[in-house]
């Protein structure tokens, strides 16, 4: 079937676009497509296959129809109840309609774009192969859970020439913007080191790190590729260059069968000592029954059916009622790398469980100022004045996945419709080759880790 003229550049007032020469908050270089922005209703939307109808492919899926700008007319989904609502959702024909990623590969090209997001471990082959059946490819994070598959995706967009958009969603958002441009204006002087925390949450790292997909390195990956290679990237963005040597520390030192206390029963169900428990899986869940904006995430996660008697019975029988310390988890519940760049430049990243589940938290020390940022607002300080000042950043979203990621889900969307509709890839903040320079300093971080030594990022891993 032949793929349908994708059309012009739309001009959406809140999202990506704005009027000719404008730049605003939160949008990506509109300055350099002036002049080809038009109305939205004479703009044929970028048309879209979805591979994976999971929570973030619906999520990517959902921003594009909503913006007018996308249109997904094919899905693969080997989940029947996910497949069945995501076709009937976007109206997707039956006839392409697919159980498995293969069957719709072997349709030939049926779109403009792809939205890969499938689990972890299973990016590699579906990217390779639609970027060479010439698709552009919105690939969701971890690019993939090797080098060797990473650098196998960026050759194949290399070699095929499409658009390769990894969803790096923290540099889209309005805060990231803002402070991007306060420190290309110099207003802190030359950058000289980061200190930056990534709150995970207590209930979420139960949630998705111990209890869910996320929580083995075997089944998903290491948990500062899963879930952290967003904030290293994010860190190199601001630094404007990768670093030359990182160390890295941190451990499972909690969710672990040497922790559980005495008493405790394998299911919270049963566990006489859950209504004392932070992570009690009955406290999470069923609260979530009386708040729609957790429906999406993390209810519909456990259960499709959302009455207490639906939560109770999946809290019985599935994953996520068991007790934190009876999982068989493996990843990491902290970690901390260090980053030392080739100016001689320094930077620290935190990440653990063991806080609220927030926006990240920064402090950007320079040669003439101090930025500190809790992603809402920036406190500048000025060393010639001695003079604060505040900025706020309009990043009204909250930080999780259900929430949007701080605006970066609905921005990195729009923003990749709006490169594949006018084949303009400079729209987007990052390529295939960027995206697999910042993931080799997690892989760079995680052989430090393991290995307790200082890793130079010329050098590889063992084969």
């Amino acid at each position: 079937m032949p793929v349908p003229d994708s059309g012009a550049l739309v001009a959406e007032p809140d999202g990506v676009l704005g009027v000719a020469g404008e730049l605003r908050v939160g949008q990506v270089e509109q300055k350099r497509i002036a002049g080809l922005i038009i109305g939205k209703e004479s703009m044929s939307a970028v048309t879209l296959a979805l591979l994976g109808a999971g929570l973030r492919g619906q999520s990517y899926a959902r921003h594009a129809v909503a913006a007018g700008t996308g249109r997904v007319i094919a899905i693969a989904e080997p989940d029947p109840y996910r497949r069945e609502a995501a076709a009937a959702e976007f109206g997707v024909s039956p006839d392409q309609v697919y159980a498995d990623w293969t069957d719709l590969a072997a349709a030939g090209r049926l779109a403009d774009a792809v939205i890969v997001a499938t689990q972890d471990q299973m990016h590699t082959e579906p990217a390779v192969r639609m970027a060479d059946l010439g698709y552009h490819i919105l690939l969701e994070k971890p690019m993939a859970t090797s080098e060797d598959d990473a650098i196998r995706i960026a050759d194949a967009a290399q070699r095929n020439k499409i658009m390769l958009a990894v969803c790096h969603v923290l540099r889209y958002t309005p805060y990231t913007q803002t402070l991007k441009r306060l420190l290309d204006e110099k207003r802190i002087g030359r950058l000289v080191n980061v200190q930056h925390l990534e709150p995970v949450g207590w209930w979420h790292h139960a949630h998705s790190f111990v209890r869910g997909h996320w929580r083995r390195q075997d089944t998903s990956a290491p948990m500062l590729l899963s879930k952290s290679c967003h904030d290293i990237d994010w860190l190199i963005h601001l630094f404007g260059q990768t670093p030359a040597k990182v160390s890295s520390f941190g451990n499972l030192t909690h969710f672990k069968a040497s922790e559980r206390p005495p008493g405790a029963a394998d299911r919270c169900v049963d566990c006489p000592l859950e209504p004392t428990c932070p992570y009690s899986a009955k406290r999470l869940y069923l609260d979530c029954l009386a708040d729609p904006g957790r429906h999406f995430w993390p209810l519909s996660a456990i259960t499709k059916n959302r009455t207490e008697d639906g939560v109770l019975e999946a809290l019985r029988t599935g994953p996520y009622g068991r007790c934190v310390y009876a999982c068989d988890n493996d990843v990491v519940d902290h970690q901390v790398v260090n980053m030392e760049f080739p100016d001689g430049t320094t930077c620290s990243f935190t990440m653990s469980a063991f806080t609220p589940m927030e926006h990240r938290h920064t402090r950007l020390l320079g040669t003439h100022g101090y930025i500190d940022g809790d992603g809402h607002t920036l406190r500048l300080v000025d060393f010639l004045t001695g003079e604060e000042e505040n900025v706020d950043t309009n990043a009204g979203a909250g930080p999780s996945a259900g929430d949007g990621h701080g605006g970066g889900d609905e921005a990195l969307t729009e923003a990749f419709l709006a490169a594949v509709s006018t084949g303009d890839p400079t729209l987007l903040s990052t390529d295939a080759a960027e995206s697999l320079a910042s993931h080799r300093v997690v892989w760079a971080a995680e052989r430090a880790r393991t290995t307790n030594t200082i890793v130079h990022l010329d050098e590889r891993a063992p084969r």
